[in-house]
């Protein structure tokens, strides 16, 4: 107020939010929040800005680990983050053709994961398990010491791919979402709104 700012944008997921809320509470200030998180765990927006870039990070390095998987005929854990939410893990997943994706939300089990190794394509030369940092098991490091018990002849290795999910150039839909996020911000702004978040739904 006292450098004559009009309003705030502010970017990101519940902590910002919150935060952004103490601004509208305490000083009258009018505030939208545009929802950027790569984990895409926000109610009231089909995508948060971030997620499109962060899922093509990882479909990238998993089709750069299948590269020296196939060649050494060895099976991966590669760990992502999404220590809540594995829509990371899921929709990555799906798109590098992991042979088994386990994510917080669903309860797989370890014998699930070894009922799916023990009947998928034995002629497959590589295999690719993706997993949520926060899965029921324990993440990457855990479920490949299990495995290796179960499959001693497997040559089992595990990547945690960590923050370099977090970086990076923007894909092109996160950067035409954020545009059009920012739009309509301030188009919100001008119509005296505040306290609300801009969304895209269906």
């Amino acid at each position: 107020k006292a450098h004559h700012i009009d309003a705030l944008v502010v970017i990101g997921g519940d902590g910002t939010f919150t935060g952004a809320n103490v601004f509208i509470q305490e000083f009258d200030f009018p505030v939208i929040g545009l929802p950027g998180t790569i984990d895409n765990d926000l109610a009231g927006t089909d995508f948060t800005i971030g997620y499109d870039t962060a899922i093509n990070t990882v479909v990238n390095a998993v089709d750069k680990i299948r590269d020296t998987a196939e060649s050494h005929n060895r099976l991966f854990i590669v760990e992502v983050m999404g220590r809540d939410s594995g829509l990371i893990a899921l929709r990555s997943g799906i798109g590098s053709g992991a042979e088994a994706i386990l994510i917080p939300e669903a309860k797989t089990g370890i014998e699930g994961l070894i009922t799916r190794l023990e009947h998928g394509r034995k002629d497959k030369a590589s295999k690719v398990i993706i997993v949520a940092e926060g899965d029921e098991i324990g993440g990457g490091f855990k479920i490949g010491e299990i495995l290796k018990e179960k499959f001693p002849t497997y040559d089992i290795r595990v990547s945690i791919l960590g923050h370099i999910q977090r970086g990076g150039s923007p894909s092109c839909m996160d950067r035409v979402l954020a545009s059009r996020y920012g739009v309509a911000a301030v188009e919100g702004l001008l119509n005296g709104q505040s306290g609300v978040m801009v969304g895209q739904v269906n």
